[in-house]
């Protein structure tokens, strides 16, 4: 059997753990070949491929990125695209199916191309860490563990001038992200997707932290809304999918937390910092083992699935289910944290 790989949506650490584990699983045990669509959907419409064998994914584990590129591509626009084109690239090409790395997008093409009648199998993939149907996503460690270190180095700033420091980190719709490192790296406010908070509240949680002697520090994912706002903060525009590009909630948030206490605040965007460089010892063994089962379900003919983790163990899942609804922060997390603000 020979299969397409292909990598989509936003980059993010261990996505070439996941090929490489697939391609070495699939070549050496099941009897697999594999070759790389380039450029994520671009690559299936427009049959971009590249040949995958175990001496050109060589050492790529510890690689950032992904050795295939990516795209926001949709695969049901343009000329090219649609199922009926794509499985025409495929016959063509003699590939008999795919292996769909990516997030909420990719997994939503993926499944209306397997409902087409396509043989797809997907590999969940988002720093964010919000699909409900996997515990965890590989990336997401690795933009924690970034994201701290900078926190980190914000507070000797800080504390250097007694400023507030205000860093906003990813998180579209969830604030997974920004409790973790926020907890991490100790800070005395947390502001996420899923939680209204007023501008008061923040001031309260600043001025608290600063009347102690404390240079503070708030993290606020960029989808966050403060309770006066209906909608996430976006003036960058839209991407391919018509989704508002987010960013700039910390530059927004900084001058109010400074003209209500008087306390000097400066803010941080980490922004695309947290999908770069090397993945963490942790994401390159999730995303390896997720690579080499996704090889093992292409071998049971179990089209419309992804491969997930539930604790400690790989399991499979419908693109249906992946796709139901975004792993949120649960109330009990974010009181947990709460308790440490201020």
């Amino acid at each position: 059997m020979r299969i397409g790989i292909l990598t989509s949506g936003g980059d993010c650490p261990g996505l070439n753990a996941v090929i490489r584990g697939a391609v070495l699983k699939g070549t050496e045990i099941n009897g697999q070949e594999f070759v790389g669509f380039r450029d994520g959907w671009r690559g299936v419409v427009n049959a971009d491929i590249m040949e995958l064998t175990r001496h050109n994914i060589r050492g790529i584990a510890k690689q950032g990125g992904t050795i295939l590129g990516t795209s926001r591509t949709n695969p049901f626009e343009g000329e090219n695209g649609g199922p009926e084109n794509i499985a025409a690239n495929m016959e063509r090409h003699g590939i008999d199916a795919i292996m769909a790395i990516g997030g909420e997008g990719t997994l939503a093409a993926a499944k209306r191309l397997t409902d087409a009648g396509l043989k797809i199998v997907g590999v969940p993939k988002t720093v964010d860490n919000d699909l409900d149907a996997t515990d965890y996503t590989f990336g997401f460690d690795t933009a924690v563990q970034i994201a701290t270190d900078a926190m980190d180095r914000l507070r000797t700033t800080g504390e250097s001038h007694s400023r507030c420091m205000v860093a906003e980190v990813m998180g579209r719709h969830v604030g997974w992200i920004a409790l973790h490192s926020g907890m991490a790296a100790g800070a005395h406010a947390i502001l996420i997707p899923e939680q209204k908070t007023s501008v008061e509240q923040m001031c309260e949680w600043v001025q608290s932290a600063y009347d102690r002697g404390r240079a503070p520090l708030v993290v606020v994912a960029e989808g966050f809304m403060p309770d006066s706002m209906d909608d996430p903060h976006s003036e960058r525009g839209l991407d391919a999918f018509g989704r508002p590009r987010l960013g700039g909630i910390g530059e927004r948030i900084a001058p109010l937390i400074e003209s209500i206490t008087g306390i000097e605040t400066r803010a941080t965007t980490l922004g695309h910092i947290q999908r770069g460089g090397v993945p963490s010892a942790y994401d390159r063994v999730l995303a390896t083992r997720l690579g080499m089962a996704a090889s093992d379900i292409i071998g049971d003919g179990a089209w419309g699935q992804m491969v997930a983790l539930k604790g400690t163990e790989i399991v499979t899942v419908g693109f249906a289910e992946a796709l139901g609804k975004l792993k949120t922060v649960p109330q009990h997390r974010y009181d947990e944290a709460a308790l440490l603000f201020g």
